[in-house]
This record gives structure tokens, C-alpha cells and sequence, in this order.
């Protein structure tokens, strides 16, 4: 890939874990110890039980695209020299879905229900964006 010069995630007391995971090739979801149910993109409390018992844990890395989109045409700095590149959905084993790129494929490859693993792209020496490529 070419230089990075997408927009940078704000990273914030919440996210901080997240992104050092995703630094060293890890990916990290919540889990509550309440209700024990898994949430993405992570948040202070628990989105189904509210409560504050919850805990990062490493994800699989595994899962399958639940929808995406391909897109031909985009004029921004950044992006524009990928196209066409593939916006979408993915759902990980452990149930949550996370919006990324599907990598190292033909856009046309992509299909609903594809089985795909996380990938790490640095962005700067501090960041490591999660993209997910077909599962090997």
C-alpha cells in the first residue's frame, strides 16, 4: 500500500487499548463479565446490560463479510488512489461487526459470507489500522 495519508483515528482514554493492541498485530473486543456478551467499538459501559464489568479480550482475527459495497469513485486525498477498494461489514466469529477494507483481493472476489482474517496496516509508528483479507 502507499503512504499513509488517510485520516488518523482520535485516540481516547476508551480506544487507547484497542489501538495499542492493533499496534502489535492484535486485534481487542469487549466482553462483560455481566450479561458475557462481546461489543465493538468499544465504549466505557456495556451497550446491552450497562453495566462497567467489562474486559478486553483478544478477538480470533476471524469472520465473514456480512455486507459490502465497492467503491469506484472517490476524489479524496487518500483514498482516491485505491480505488476500486472494498467498504465492508464484517462480522467476527465472536458475533460483533466491525466496518473495514477487504485487502489483498480483486474487489470482485468479494462476496457475502466470505471468510476473511484480520490484517495490520501501519499508518504511522504509533498506529495500526485493522484490514481484514480473505482467509487463507
Amino acid at each position: 500500500m502507499p503512504e499513509w495519508n488517510k485520516p488518523l483515528p482520535t485516540i481516547s482514554g476508551e480506544t487507547k487499548p484497542y489501538w495499542d493492541h492493533c499496534r502489535r498485530g492484535e486485534l481487542l473486543i469487549q466482553k462483560c463479565d455481566k450479561c458475557e456478551e462481546y461489543q465493538f467499538y468499544p465504549r466505557g459501559i456495556c451497550a446491552n446490560c450497562w453495566s462497567n464489568d467489562i474486559q478486553w479480550v483478544t478477538a480470533s482475527g476471524k469472520g465473514t463479510v456480512w455486507t459490502f459495497t465497492v467503491t469506484y469513485q472517490n476524489g479524496t486525498p487518500g483514498f482516491a488512489d485505491e480505488v476500486p477498494y472494498v467498504l465492508a461489514l464484517v462480522e467476527l466469529e465472536e458475533g460483533v461487526r466491525m466496518f473495514t477494507n477487504i485487502v489483498d483481493c480483486n474487489p470482485r472476489s468479494v462476496s457475502i459470507g466470505m471468510p476473511v482474517e484480520v490484517t495490520f496496516v501501519r499508518a504511522t509508528d504509533q498506529i495500526s489500522v485493522p484490514y481484514f483479507k480473505p482467509a487463507a
